[in-house]
């Protein structure tokens, strides 16, 4: 049992050595442990640190191209090196990384396909209290369209059995945390989570330039999960609102007529037209939907052939990965 462990850095010189002298040596049940750092545009040392503590495997990005970029090269590079569990943490050394068994073990005791640890933003002293608050509400949003109960949507702090990462297909630039998350729960991926306490700060956030912006972006990826993978849900729900408010001035002039003697008149034309315009507006959602609903499908079925595609890429099959991580629980 191979565990790969990929950090994204960017000019990271100064914290990775600690983030990197706290990994586990020898972790129960896994048998080779794997350091691959992402260099993601660094034009530090970043990379030379690396090196000095031993890291064989790298990825480089000649310009800084973001978080979602590292992780989907950390995961692909990651599965390339034949890793059964992959865990994301972050260069900074702002996860306890000695906390790594503890993150992979409901992966190797087969009771959960992805594990995110649990931040408890609320406590974080740097943490502002808007902050906290978009935190708290963007995790809610969450997993109202993941379908999950995670109490921590934004922790980059994973771990991923090698079935699960396969099935993995990043679409975002920006919030690649709520975009699986969204993915898995969708897919019915077993999801856990394990309480832990971050380091101290050591830096300010390189991702996030301000919390307005950060909720902001995610709020899309959250709309585009939505839209994504419950159109029917967003489409219908517009189509029928719009469809009640474009009737209510047809059932209001109806209404006159039947009980008004001189119901008609110009006065009504534009609540009637009003209500015509609505009405169309409200077709067209409900055309929109439909439309979505057969893009699901489609992407559906592209997503199968990336999972076989991969699968003959990494030389993996379904029966190579059942053997080595144990039979799931059933709860």
């Amino acid at each position: 049992m191979k565990l790969a462990i990929f950090i994204p850095c960017l000019n990271e010189e100064e914290t990775l050595p600690a983030v990197l002298e706290s990994i586990p040596k020898k972790i129960p049940g896994i048998d080779q442990i794997e350091v691959v750092v992402i260099d993601d545009g660094s034009t530090d040392k970043t990379v030379e640190v690396a090196r000095s503590y031993g890291v064989k495997h790298f990825v480089h990005h000649v310009k800084n191209k973001g978080l979602a970029y590292s992780f989907r090269d950390g995961i692909r590079k990651s599965l390339e090196i034949g890793g059964d569990i992959i865990v994301i943490t972050d260069g900074d050394n702002q996860y306890p990384q000695e906390r790594i068994p503890d993150l992979i073990r409901p992966i190797l005791e087969g009771e959960a396909d992805i594990v995110i640890a649990d931040r408890q933003t609320s406590t974080i002293e740097h943490f502002s209290t808007t902050k906290k608050i978009l935190q708290r509400f963007g995790t809610w949003v969450l997993n109202r369209a993941a379908g999950t109960n995670i109490p921590d949507g934004t922790s980059g702090f994973r771990a991923y059995s090698k079935e699960a990462a396969i099935e993995l297909n990043l679409v975002t630039r920006y919030s690649f945390g709520m975009e699986t998350i969204i993915q898995a729960g969708n897919k019915k991926q077993a999801i856990a989570t394990i309480v832990i306490k971050t380091n101290p700060k050591t830096r300010d956030s390189r991702l996030i330039k301000s919390s307005w912006q950060h909720a902001r972006r995610s709020g899309i990826a959250i709309v585009r999960g939505f839209m994504m993978y419950k159109p029917y849900g967003v489409f219908g729900s517009i189509g029928i609102f719009l469809l009640i408010l474009g009737l209510v001035p047809f059932v209001h002039y109806l209404y006159l007529d039947i009980t008004t003697r001189f119901a008609n008149g110009p006065h009504h034309l534009q609540s009637l037209i009003i209500g015509t315009v609505l009405l169309v507006a409200s077709f067209i959602s409900f055309t929109l939907g439909f439309v979505a609903d057969l893009i699901r499908i489609n992407r559906s079925l592209i997503e199968d052939v990336l999972d076989i595609q991969r699968r003959v890429e990494y030389k993996v099959d379904s029966a190579s990965i059942t053997k080595k991580l144990p039979p799931r629980r059933q709860k």
